[in-house]
């Protein structure tokens, strides 16, 4: 049976200017839940007519059947509280725009804080090989590649289909061969394609929300976003639990590992990192203040025997 909310909405549109078309599908989001619904219609309005939404607002913008059609089935998956940045295929970061589907995290204002302190990082280390651990979109190594040209990537995930969206998202910002993409269940390949090796810097936005929070999240995240980037286990520490131990082993002398973390989680994954061998922890915090980032160094790579090995000059991609 046909949704009789959407055919109001299909009525609604028809022949109506964009001030109407804008109110009507706003009031329609704001009846869902929608928290900036005006906004959301604006910019679907533009994706539609393949127009800016200042154009649509000033009414400068061409309306043809055919956008006001691909304008109502929008309207209807955001009343579902499906993400916009899902409906539009694409979120911008770091001033850099990236494809996005279901199959990835939407890239997040606070991991630019990540890219930034990679490349803090960089700049100290000029031909650092940084690891980006669970990349998905590829937003942060890709982030990182776009403004570094000395720095050697690699990025992992155990998603074949978020690694090929990552690949296109190379090849959408220009960056072919600046990223080597891999198959990988952490540090353990899945792919035929050898070791990972040792890097200077590991990078990671790792899943860190407890299970049970997951439900109480917005819908947008919880019936939408891909629970393996989201849910940490039991009590979100799951992955940093995993990863740390390795560190020293995948790390260079003098590397470092900066990861996202959950406010609440700073000391804790803090503690992770110390006991896993880092000789410095840093917390760096977001613009509202919160502790949003964990920079963990570590002076030397030890051996099995107590001796300290020194760097390897090549990477095994």
């Amino acid at each position: 049976m046909p949704d009789a909310s959407n055919s109001r909405i299909r009525l609604a549109l028809e022949g109506s200017p964009p001030g109407r078309l804008i109110a009507e599908a706003a009031a329609e989001l704001s009846a869902a839940g929608i928290e900036n619904p005006r906004l959301d219609a604006e910019t679907m309005l533009a994706a539609a007519c393949d127009s800016s939404r200042v154009a649509v607002i000033s009414g400068l913008a061409e309306i043809s059947h055919i956008a006001r059609e691909r304008y109502t089935a929008m309207i209807a998956r955001r009343k579902r509280r499906e993400p916009l940045a899902y409906i539009l295929g694409r979120k911008e970061f770091y001033s850099l725009e990236f494809e996005v589907t279901s199959a990835v995290l939407i890239p997040r204002p606070e991991t630019e804080i990540v890219v930034s302190a990679a490349l803090e990082f960089i700049q100290r280390n000029t031909d650092a090989r940084v690891c980006d651990l669970g990349t998905g979109s590829g937003a942060i190594a890709l982030a990182i590649a776009a403004n570094s040209a000395t720095a050697q990537l690699i990025a992992t995930d155990i998603s074949a289909e978020a690694l090929a969206i990552a690949r296109r998202n190379e090849v959408r910002l220009g960056l072919p061969s600046r990223v080597r993409f891999r198959l990988a269940d952490c540090f353990k390949p899945v792919d035929s394609m050898g070791p990972l090796g040792r890097f200077d810097l590991l990078v990671s936005n790792p899943p860190y929300i407890r299970e049970d929070q997951i439900a109480g999240l917005a819908p947008e995240i919880s019936r939408f976003e891909p629970r393996a980037a989201l849910a940490g286990g039991h009590d979100g520490l799951e992955l940093y639990r995993r990863v740390a131990p390795e560190l020293t082993d995948h790390l260079e002398r003098n590397g470092s590992a900066i990861v996202e973390v959950d406010a609440e989680q700073s000391a804790a994954v803090s503690e992770i990192m110390r006991s896993a061998g880092a000789t410095s922890i840093e917390v760096v915090h977001d613009l509202a203040g919160m502790p949003r980032v964990v920079v963990a160094r570590f002076q030397s790579r030890i051996t099995r025997s107590g001796s300290v090995q020194n760097k390897q000059t090549t990477l095994s991609i």
